[in-house]
């Protein structure tokens, strides 16, 4: 029962290609003005023997630049890391779930092709199983309560979460808690949700966002969106009801180590694998 209820600590790299077509790691706040954090590999290896759970994987912009997902530097990326990997961008289709899965991930995130076409999911859970299909929301707030499924309170306003794609470029008019209901129902295996109110602020997660759809779905959620230390994370569990946290500028520049989250965690009687 112990091992349910463990929470995971998941670092995220998110890749893009430079000008010369190597792949590199970058951070940005709210998805702009990125900066170079890393080599994939490298960093994959590091996390791996700092003890993360799971290392995810996301080609930032092979959605909106049309392009397939980096698949020699997934192979390269499954190759030295022994955790599970989850890897996204770019995934359209039920071959390329199984392009990304051959070249060594575990699980695929979709997010931009699986909004626009949700039978994606139900046929990708159909035919790789619910444990390989992650379906990856990207979140902002909207005040306009007319347009929302669900409203909510926060900080004393009335608002919805919006579902947005393209790397946070494009609003959607989805009620993201609506549409991680549906995903849930039609064959998702876990939810990843980003708040796009929190992405590289390091302010903390978003809290209410992910409070209410960890609230609505019977599948796990991982937070993503505004870490900034250990307490961050705690407030995820603790308040979001989230089940996994990631992050990625607190580990890329140094700031902390995957053992000293846990430790933190640990040491708030959060249940985490030491």
């Amino acid at each position: 029962m112990l091992e349910m209820l463990t929470r995971r600590i998941i670092p995220c790299l998110d890749v893009t290609l430079d000008e010369s077509g190597c792949a590199d790691v970058v951070k940005g706040e709210q998805f702009e003005e990125l900066r170079y954090a890393g080599d994939p590999v490298e960093l994959a290896q590091q996390y791996n023997r700092q003890g993360a759970d799971e290392l995810v994987f996301l080609d930032i912009t092979a959605s909106a630049e049309g392009r397939e997902t980096m698949l020699d530097v997934v192979r390269r990326t499954a190759d030295e890391v022994f955790i599970p990997l989850t890897v996204g961008g770019g995934i359209s289709s039920v071959d390329d779930v199984k392009e990304v899965l051959r070249a060594g991930a575990d699980k695929t995130a979709m997010n931009t092709a699986a909004l626009q076409n949700p039978d994606l999911v139900e046929d990708a859970a159909e035919n790789f199983g619910s444990q390989c299909v992650v379906v990856a929301i990207d979140a902002q707030r909207n005040y306009d309560i007319e347009e929302g499924e669900h409203i909510y309170t926060v900080d004393g306003r009335d608002c919805w979460f919006e579902a947005v794609v393209y790397g946070g470029r494009e609003p959607t008019g989805v009620d993201a808690v609506e549409w991680a209901q549906d995903a849930a129902e039609r064959g998702a295996g876990e939810i990843l949700l980003t708040s796009m109110h929190g992405d590289g602020t390091k302010d903390g997660y978003d809290l209410p966002v992910t409070r209410a759809v960890s609230e609505a779905v019977d599948v796990p959620v991982i937070a993503s969106g505004g870490a900034g230390g250990p307490e961050h994370m705690l407030e995820a569990f603790e308040d979001g009801k989230a089940d996994a946290a990631l992050a990625a500028s607190i580990f890329h520049f140094d700031e902390y180590t995957v053992e000293e989250v846990k430790e933190y965690l640990d040491d708030n009687g959060v249940p985490v694998r030491i």
